[in-house]
């Protein structure tokens, strides 16, 4: 095996971050819009001070990546052409309906 011997002894000097995992966890079950900006915000507000890369680090290891909301929502289908009136006073009723809904007035029935 040719590996060198500093990779296989390498020990990671980073501090355990469980108490700064636990309160971001906490702010972002909180506030589920806010993003990693604004959970920065909010941390500094209690007092707790980080580098922004180092929280966004451990907001991406916990997967609190804020949810996508729905999209617009389109008409399933096609659409039926309007059906045109053939019998008598039926267009002039249509015309009288069109003209109060533009004029902002509604009708007894």
């Amino acid at each position: 095996m040719q590996v060198d011997r500093s990779t296989v002894r390498y020990q990671s000097k980073r501090p355990d971050d469980r108490d700064l995992h636990e309160e971001i966890k906490l702010v972002a079950k909180e506030r589920r819009r806010f993003g990693y900006r604004r959970i920065q915000v909010m941390l500094e507000r209690k007092g707790i001070f980080m580098n922004h890369k180092k929280l966004r680090r451990i907001y991406a290891e916990e997967k609190l990546q804020v949810r996508r909301r729905g999209g617009r929502k389109r008409a399933l289908g096609t659409r039926k052409p309007m059906v045109l009136p053939n019998g008598q006073n039926q267009r002039g009723a249509l015309i009288l309906l069109t003209t109060l809904s533009r004029m902002g007035a509604g009708f007894a029935s």
